[in-house]
């Protein structure tokens, strides 16, 4: 128990002014600083400090010397421990997936589906399932910011009674590559190239677009890689999938194959590339940072889990093979089911113990899961298993707390490092011959997991199914699915990545590529490069004009209509109207936004009509418009007058307007208008009083002004 008075000091010596040698002291000896103060949390009944075996510990800024001023002394245990420690705090980062940041929740059932699947947590409806999600892009290492073009991986371990499953997905629900065998390769060629150990986090270079310009496969992820879903707005709106086919068997033993995704309750949304590149600048953290306080705040994410279910009949007719992950079903064709609800409502205490030494693998899954023949899922299978040991350290990775799973666990899995429980009983084989305890865990005949029973024959080769050979039909149907303003992105996209290219060999083959997806992208994007555009590519199947768009693969035709969740930034100097700003903040945060005081310093502003001082969340120029949903700008004459001769308030208006945002205006805000530059359109709203900041609110809740033509 941690000492409930201040305990005694240690007996010191005397200071001495005797000349011995090795004796001498001075009222300087003791280094330690104050030692009462070093010592309260002990004296307030605080836990002790102890090394990590649990020896209390009397002093932790001084390591132990050899008189005052000599060596260290070799016996000092404390020292050698707390080195050794912080000499290996860093384990080896993902290889890829490094930037990552997770919460902890729960799945609830909202159907039950004994029918499809025996697993345990569909059995009936409100079953609640611990889970926890790891959100992270793809490319970039730790250290890398959060808005990065890129892949956001969204990886989620359920804790069921049956075991941990683990549906280890993307926010795009195909990839780049159909077998695994490619998987290095891609990896390669996205990462910093290796002569120069640069970019990072991005694509937009040479080795990268060599690779998808020589693997046509690829095209159809390109696509959705180029399109506003590789810079969302926040990791809580965008959706997620499980990319394969799995297969859901039920208790006679019948399969069915099936896809998972996440629809998140709050819509999707995506930045702007201009957008991205300044909240690179101003917040490399802000996807994490926007995750942890709305959780904080108990607005807590959702996402509703829901399945495309079906049969060998529907597989065998569908137009495309469903073991190609560079391919979907649209929603058109099978529309999803859902299933249960995802809840994000707990961050993380230790984003290291968490969030980094959570292990992903794609083989858990649970009696009534099953695999399907994926020839990249059967890769990953294989690969994750052996990526935790390398970066774990030991095969008994699933003993750290958020591995482990929730239900009993027995085997005869034995030792190896870092081995953290007591395995009793005499046998650590099976069979034996014991009886009772000693006798160990043995197999359920009935209640364990069987795989599903599917035929299997032909021959062993190395070889590409000729139903994977469709390379650019679908990524055709994605582009022609956008609506103009995502189609006018992707086409962006691809004129800034590949302008970037230093290789014209490279940019010419991408181009003759896009050719079989879209001929006025393809157009668009040579025009953007100032190329002639070349002849398109031979394509091992002509791409099909006949398929119809599907509207839910636009993010902007599915798009949220609500402001909730969102965050409005108000802009606001000394002189402030009280009144129109509390007006505002009320009528926003009645309807679930957040909203944040940006002012011209961090001390606070003094408002006007006696409103007294306010707190300001930003100073304006740590606090561009890129970081807020919406803005207003509520500044008193005297301060638009000011606010108009700084560089950041007129960057704060004008990046606002060329991102299409959506503006409430003060009656005092012209003078800063004017200095930006800005002409008032119909994506600005006068705000004077509550009924104009419900209005601002109403129309805030389509989240971008679209119709406003202009260029960043």
């Amino acid at each position: 128990m941690p000492p409930k008075s201040k305990p005694d000091k240690p007996t010191q010596a005397t200071p001495s002014t005797s000349s011995t040698p090795g004796t001498q002291r001075t009222k300087a000896t003791d280094r330690r600083g104050n030692a009462d103060e070093l010592h309260q949390g002990a004296a307030r009944g605080g836990p002790v400090m102890t090394t990590a075996q649990g020896a209390p510990l009397a002093d932790d800024q001084n390591s132990l010397r050899i008189g005052d001023r000599g060596p260290t002394a070799l016996e000092d245990f404390v020292l050698r421990e707390k080195i050794f420690h912080f000499d290996h705090e860093r384990i080896p980062e993902r290889v890829v997936h490094a930037r990552g940041y997770g919460a902890h929740g729960y799945l609830e059932t909202l159907e039950a589906i004994p029918e499809l699947t025996r697993a345990a947590i569909f059995q009936r409806r409100g079953i609640r399932t611990e889970a926890f999600v790891r959100f992270s892009t793809v490319a970039g290492n730790l250290g890398s910011p959060d808005l990065a073009r890129d892949v956001r991986g969204f990886a989620v371990k359920l804790y069921t009674p049956e075991g941990n499953w683990d549906i280890v997905g993307n926010n795009i629900p195909v990839f780049f590559i159909q077998d695994a065998m490619k998987f290095p390769d891609l990896v390669h060629s996205v990462k910093e190239e290796q002569d120069r150990g640069w970019p990072q986090a991005a694509s937009a270079h040479d080795t990268f677009w060599d690779f998808i310009s020589l693997m046509p496969e690829a095209t159809h992820m390109v696509l959705w890689t180029m399109s506003d879903r590789a810079i969302p707005r926040s990791l809580r709106f965008m959706e997620g999938f499980g990319v394969h086919t799995f297969r859901f068997v039920n208790a006679s033993g019948e399969a069915t194959f099936v896809k998972f995704h996440w629809k998140p309750r709050q819509g999707m949304q995506s930045v702007v590339w201009d957008e991205a590149v300044k909240i690179n600048g101003a917040d490399p953290d802000f996807h994490r940072r926007d995750l942890w306080n709305a959780i904080q705040a108990g607005d807590f994410p959702q996402w509703d889990l829901a399945v495309q279910v079906f049969d060998d009949e529907f597989a065998d007719s569908f137009d495309f093979d469903v073991l190609d992950p560079t391919k979907l079903i649209p929603e058109e064709v099978l529309p999803v089911r859902v299933i249960a609800r995802l809840t994000l409502d707990r961050v993380v205490e230790n984003v290291f113990s968490e969030t980094e030494q959570a292990a992903f693998c794609t083989q858990n899954i649970v009696p009534g899961v099953d695999f399907s023949n994926d020839p990249l899922l059967q890769g990953r299978n294989f690969s994750y298993l052996d990526t935790q040991l390398k970066r774990l350290g030991s095969t008994n990775f699933t003993q750290l707390p958020v591995n482990a799973p929730r239900c009993p666990v027995a085997h005869f899995q034995r030792d190896g490092h870092m081995q953290m429980s007591l395995q009793s009983g005499r046998a650590n084989y099976e069979p034996n011959s014991f009886t009772g305890d000693q006798r160990g865990p043995r197999p359920d005949l009935d209640g364990g997991f069987r795989s599903a029973q599917v035929p299997e024959n032909g021959d062993k080769r190395r070889i590409r199914a000729e139903s994977f050979a469709d390379h650019y039909s679908q990524a055709r149907q994605f582009f022609r699915s956008q609506t103009p303003v995502e189609q006018e992105h992707i086409t962006d996209a691809f004129v800034f990545e590949l302008g970037k290219c230093e290789i014209p060999a490279i940019r010419t083959r991408m181009l003759a590529n896009l050719r079989n997806v879209d001929e006025s992208l393809a157009s668009a994007v040579a025009d953007g490069l100032g190329m002639p555009l070349p002849s398109a590519s031979p394509a091992a199947v002509a791409p099909r004009e006949d398929l119809p768009a599907s509207p839910a693969l636009s993010m902007l035709d599915g798009r949220a209509t609500t402001f909730a969740g969102r965050k409005l930034g108000i802009l606001v100097t000394d002189g402030t109207d009280p009144q129109v700003l509390d007006a505002v903040t009320t009528a926003f945060e009645n309807g679930g936004a957040t909203v944040e005081l940006i002012g011209p310093a961090i001390g606070g502003v003094k408002l006007g009509r006696r409103g007294g001082r306010r707190a300001v969340d930003h100073a304006l120029d740590g606090a561009p418009s890129v970081l807020f949903d919406a803005v207003a700008l509520l500044p008193s004459a005297g301060g638009a007058a000011e606010l108009a001769q700084r560089k950041s308030a007129k960057d704060f208006v004008n990046d606002a307007f060329a991102h299409h945002k959506f503006i409430g205006v003060g009656s005092a805000a012209s003078d800063l208008l004017a200095a930006a530059g800005v002409e008032a359109d119909d994506g600005m709203v006068a705000v004077g009083d509550s009924d104009d900041a419900a209005a601002f609110l109403e129309l805030c809740q389509a989240l971008r002004h679209w119709a406003r033509d202009v260029q960043p």
